[in-house]
């Protein structure tokens, strides 16, 4: 066990597909920085996301909330919504958690829990968007500090310039906690370095399932036709885009090792939710589909831990864990567990798995819990159940899938007899979960009564017939 406590630096990238890793299994992807955090430390293999969309996901990893206690349930489109949601504002965030705890703390890149370009409480240093996330090259607006700032290049490689600063000009006397958000992966699937891009265009993207739409999950508002060869060039630029991260990503760990901090520092690699290249037929996450999904490829995660000091080398961990138990982790780690007015205020529904990192045995949950507006899920080794509310364009069917029988989700088994006991328990402990958990002025199961996020929210728009 350490004697100090660690820094921790966590990249939370966005649309990052827990398969896209070659520590995943990917033949094809080249990724030596992710593939050494795996290596010197643990890769969690049953991680998931919240939320399969970015706002509420990030909101719940800076809260340790699900969204329907911290409010937001779809990703915030600023520029378009009618009114101005509330985010996150006022509740505690582990950058304010850390901060009273001694830590010097850093934001650089993504925020999406409110307005990005407004320093928030928690942060000594902020380097987030004046606008948007976009263009990936191009000329870009970032906040610094507040401040607007305009620079010309690829957006990542000037994120990370702002990592290092932060991590040479931190004060020597304290931990730092540093929250890097790159976007690459994101859409649009373009302008990544063409050095790169041009490695994977002559790719066989075999990992990728050739496969159409399945009409189980609606109807699929972005889908990929199985003519692979039509989105070659976007393929290619989304494995460019996981390759350039890595790179990013590999010049903060030499930025660590320079420093003399590496072995005292807990890196955590994961993302905001997963991402479809194809796989089921579509592209995107959990809007990818009306009504929103929870396929698999949506709701898991990468999931990366190395402290060379204290989490054992090269293990491979099964347990379920969520955005949620990171939060706790990280305050574990720190010793920055809150008080009890506090951890009450919080109420998280995450548990701390610093032990299982350790090298512990300690026990994970059966259970997975997510939800995205008026649709939640309850996923087991065995199965999973997806219960949906009324929402403004009407209320679908609930979902049961046999993952042992049916992996690729692809029969809705809700309505056979032999599975009505199991959607009985299922959605007995999905409903005790959100009573338990859920602020009701925020809960999604009301969604019409909840602010607007953005105008193409799934419980919103019309699904197109035939």
């Amino acid at each position: 066990m350490t004697s100090n406590r660690p820094n921790i630096v966590v990249f939370l990238t966005d649309d990052h597909g827990a398969w896209a890793a070659g520590c995943a299994g990917n033949s094809e992807l080249h990724t030596p920085s992710l593939d050494h955090l795996a290596a010197t430390g643990a890769r969690m293999r049953s991680a998931f996301t919240t939320c399969p969309v970015c706002s509420p996901a990030r909101a719940s990893f800076m809260t340790g909330r699900l969204p329907s206690q911290h409010g937001i349930h779809d990703w915030l489109n600023w520029a378009e919504q009618g009114q101005v949601h509330p985010g996150i504002d006022g509740q505690w965030n582990i950058g304010r958690l850390l901060q009273r705890a001694g830590y010097h703390t850093g934001l650089v890149g993504k925020w999406h829990c409110a307005r990005d370009h407004e320093p928030r409480p928690g942060f000594d240093r902020w380097f987030s968007y004046q606008m948007n996330q976009y263009p990936h090259f191009g000329e870009q607006h970032f906040s610094d500090q507040g401040r607007p700032v305009t620079e010309f290049g690829h957006q990542a490689p000037l994120l990370t310039d702002r990592a290092v600063d932060f991590i040479r000009h931190r004060p020597a006397d304290r931990p730092f906690f540093l929250f890097v958000g790159y976007v690459c992966t994101h859409t649009p699937l373009k302008d990544q370095p063409e050095r790169l891009a041009a490695h994977y265009r002559d790719a066989t993207f075999a990992d990728i399932p050739d496969v159409e739409p399945d009409a189980c999950h609606g109807w699929a508002r972005m889908a990929w036709p199985r003519a692979r060869e039509t989105h070659r060039e976007q393929l290619a630029q989304y494995y460019a885009a996981v390759e350039h991260i890595d790179a990013q990503v590999g010049r903060v760990l030499d930025e660590l090792d320079g420093a003399g901090v590496r072995q005292n520092t807990l890196v955590v690699y994961t993302a905001d939710h997963g991402h479809m290249n194809g796989h089921h037929g579509l592209i995107s996450k959990g809007n990818a589909t009306v009504p929103q999904n929870f396929l698999e490829e949506s709701i898991r995660v990468p999931s990366l831990f190395s402290w060379p000091e204290a989490v054992p080398a090269g293990r491979v961990l099964d347990p379920m864990v969520d955005h949620c138990d990171l939060f706790c982790t990280l305050l574990d780690a720190a010793g920055a567990v809150p008080d009890a007015d506090t951890a009450a205020e919080i109420h998280s529904p995450g548990r701390s798995f610093l032990p299982l990192l350790r090298g512990a045995a300690a026990p994970g949950r059966d259970a997975q819990f997510c939800e995205y507006g008026n649709a939640r899920m309850i996923r087991t080794a065995a199965h999973k159940l997806i219960r949906r509310f009324p929402g403004p364009n009407g209320h679908f069917g609930d979902e049961l899938y046999d993952l042992a029988a049916d992996p690729r989700e692809t029969v809705n088994r809700i309505a056979d007899p032999a599975y009505a006991a199991t959607v009985a328990t299922l959605a007995a402990r999905l409903d005790a979960h959100f009573a338990r958990y859920e602020v009701p002025e925020r809960s999604g199961r009301e969604i019409a009564q909840r602010p607007r996020c953005n105008p193409g929210e799934p419980w919103v728009v019309v699904p197109k017939q035939g």
